[in-house]
């Protein structure tokens, strides 16, 4: 991918940045130290370590070395995020179309190796249709021009593409059953919709299964999250969204939203009563 310039404070910045204040805390640094060691004032010091002026890989190792961190695995990890900090992607060119929380989260989900979704009112959009995703975006924002529904819809397509790739994540879906008996952009689009549903059912990375009614009082009573695995150096991070943006929660505190999304996962049908309940659902649309 290019290497450019970051716009605006992104989640691995920020990652980074508190990683690098708790070396530096637990060093006995104070940042005026840092700053004369790096030639730098301390209000940019201080910038690094918020995420808000991401930091350089060069003085990341000076810092590493300055904080006496030797271990190998340590020091390639902030390294490796020090280089993604600075990479962009083509979600970027969506940058101040979509909020950059939204963004940030697109970066996310390319990252996970998997994704635990948990839905109580609309689909995962990695499994929408183009006209489903449309009448979903237009119930969000009834005020958006068209051109910006078709800009929303087409970045909500080009994130699916994600499920193409060679070594694409794995996905564990657990949908509420009200989420496929709500008539979304009416019978017709809702029919497609549960048709590409039951195909994507058979995809070898696509687990998915319904909450059905008769399972009652459930898990989460508060509603729809996902949760995302990564790779070292990032955190599995659970994300729940917001009429006011994101909300990220980082492991080690994610292990009870897992045990949460467990116990979803084993209230719900098995995949193959789900597959069944879905294409009955089909029949009754058709």
């Amino acid at each position: 991918m290019p290497v450019g310039k970051p716009k605006r404070v992104t989640l691995r910045a920020r990652w980074l940045g508190q990683r690098l204040r708790e070396l530096r805390d637990a060093s006995g640094q104070t940042i005026e130290e840092v700053a004369e060691y790096l030639q730098r004032s301390m209000g940019t010091v201080s910038r690094f370590e918020s995420g808000i002026y991401p930091i350089r890989r060069t003085e990341v190792t000076a810092l590493l070395d300055l904080y006496a961190v030797n271990d190998a695995r340590t020091r390639a990890n902030l390294l490796k995020i020090a280089n993604d900090v600075w990479q962009t992607g083509w979600w970027d060119g969506y940058t101040g179309e979509v909020e950059d929380w939204f963004i940030d989260f697109v970066w996310l989900e390319e990252q996970a190796t998997a994704h635990l979704l948990f839905d109580t009112t609309v689909l995962p959009g990695l499994l929408q249709t183009e006209q489903y995703a449309r009448a979903v975006m237009l119930a969000d924002d009834p005020a958006s021009t068209r051109e910006q529904l078709d800009r929303a819809v087409e970045l909500r397509l080009a994130r699916q593409q994600l499920l193409e790739r060679e070594e694409p994540p794995q996905v564990y879906c657990v949908l509420d059953e009200a989420v496929l008996r709500r008539r979304v952009g009416g019978r017709r689009t809702m029919t497609a919709q549960l048709r590409h549903l039951r195909q994507a059912m058979d995809w070898p990375t696509v687990s998915l299964r319904v909450l059905p009614f008769s399972a009652g009082e459930h898990a989460s009573p508060m509603g729809a999250f996902q949760l995302y695995r990564m790779e070292d150096p990032y955190p599995e991070v659970a994300y729940v969204e917001t009429p006011k943006g994101a909300m990220y929660i980082e492991s080690p505190d994610t292990g009870a939203i897992l045990e949460r999304y467990d116990r979803l996962w084993e209230a719900s049908l098995s995949e193959h009563a789900s597959a069944e309940a879905i294409s009955a659902l089909i029949e009754e649309q058709s």
